[in-house]
């Protein structure tokens, strides 16, 4: 396996991620007993209720890192060997940071943390997804049926993480759980702003040279393209239709790619919910 300038790039955006999340667990969700989304609230809330009613201390650290392992271990052959890599290294550096990195406490106000700490957490984890990473987990469970559908899953994970909070307000109160719920809430909202690779965009390009268009697209993703010929109604001369589905991170290369070729083109972009038939979906290293 070897490994490229854009590979340690990547390596270098995956730590400074791990960076960010570790400030934010220990900053935000530690001093505000909140329960973050995926394993990271697993995690706590094992952690919690296993010194609460056993009176054992286990830290968060050590049973987060426990249970992306195993995770990992049953992901390996499905997922990409190198965004495995990646996220291993992602959970390995946030494990260790949040145990040893000793921060202040940014606020007291429960509002300000959960808002505040799930755009923290956001930024971080879209991070770490923009360099060929994940926080493992239940990100793996995600990345992988948004694959198999070619949609944003982000949604569903947020009902599953529901369960959490239920338990943890349970039994340790109400309050907790519901500054929780908004915490994930924001997270969410960030990472969907920030991933693009499951958002896809329609794309159609009025042009006069198809042929030199399509190989330009073509060298940049494997999608099909419908042509169709068409008039432009004001000047009454004869053009081609150029119809595309492109992942939402290949408009701006394709956009180049179209005026490289024919500076006049006109490009109207739109965004596809979803996409029902053959679609080639470029898997993750």
């Amino acid at each position: 396996m070897k490994f490229t300038k854009k590979d340690w790039l990547y390596i270098a955006g995956v730590s400074v991620s791990a960076v960010i999340y570790s400030f934010g667990m220990n900053s935000f969700v530690k001093s505000g007993n909140l329960f973050p989304g995926g394993f990271a609230g697993i995690s706590r809330l094992i952690s919690l209720l296993l010194e609460k009613y056993m009176h054992i201390g286990i830290s968060f650290s050590v049973i987060y890192f426990t249970l992306n392992i195993l995770t990992t271990m049953l992901v390996w052959k499905h997922i990409g060997h190198k965004f495995v890599m990646y996220s291993v290294l992602w959970y390995t550096e946030t494990s260790l940071l949040t145990q040893f990195l000793v921060l202040p406490q940014i606020t007291t106000d429960p509002l300000l943390v959960a808002v505040f700490g799930g755009v923290v957490s956001g930024i971080a984890v879209g991070i770490a997804l923009r360099c060929n990473a994940s926080s493992g987990g239940t990100d793996f469970i995600a990345i992988d049926l948004a694959a198999r559908f070619n949609m944003p899953v982000w949604n569903y994970i947020f009902a599953v993480n529901v369960m959490v909070l239920v338990i943890a307000g349970m039994n340790f109160g109400w309050d907790r759980a519901l500054y929780s719920m908004i915490f994930q809430y924001v997270s969410k909202e960030i990472i969907n702003g920030m991933h693009q690779r499951y958002k896809l965009k329609n794309m159609q390009i009025i042009t006069d040279h198809p042929e030199e268009i399509s190989k330009e697209i073509f060298k940049i993703c494997r999608h099909g393209i419908t042509r169709m010929e068409c008039m432009g109604e004001y000047s009454h001369q004869n053009h081609s239709m150029l119809m595309v589905t492109v992942n939402a991170y290949q408009t701006g290369d394709v956009v180049k790619a179209v005026h490289s070729v024919d500076p006049a083109a006109f490009i109207s972009v739109s965004s596809v919910e979803r996409i029902i038939g053959n679609y080639f979906q470029a898997p993750l290293e």
